[in-house]
């Protein structure tokens, strides 16, 4: 399975349903709270190129935030991205 990467802050409630998806999904993630640590912000900002969280990352596939994410569940592709296909 392809690592997950998620950058989000603790308040945020697309932050909360992004991982909540995942979760059902059973997908381990590494969570990157950028509330707390300014340079993962500015880290976040240089990969993505937003400033609005989450951002998630699939391997090295930037998703986008949470509507992104479940845009590719609903169209069944992103068991295949998760799967690393």
């Amino acid at each position: 399975m392809a690592p997950v990467l998620v950058y989000s802050t603790r308040v945020c409630p697309y932050c909360m349903m992004a991982k909540r998806l995942l979760q059902a999904k059973g997908v381990k993630y590494e969570e990157v709270l950028v509330d707390l640590d300014t340079q993962r912000r500015d880290e976040m900002m240089q990969k993505s190129g937003r400033r609005t969280v989450p951002q998630i990352f699939v391997g090295e596939t930037h998703v986008g935030g949470y509507e992104d994410l479940a845009a590719l569940d609903r169209a069944g592709k992103l068991d295949p991205l998760l799967a690393g296909a």
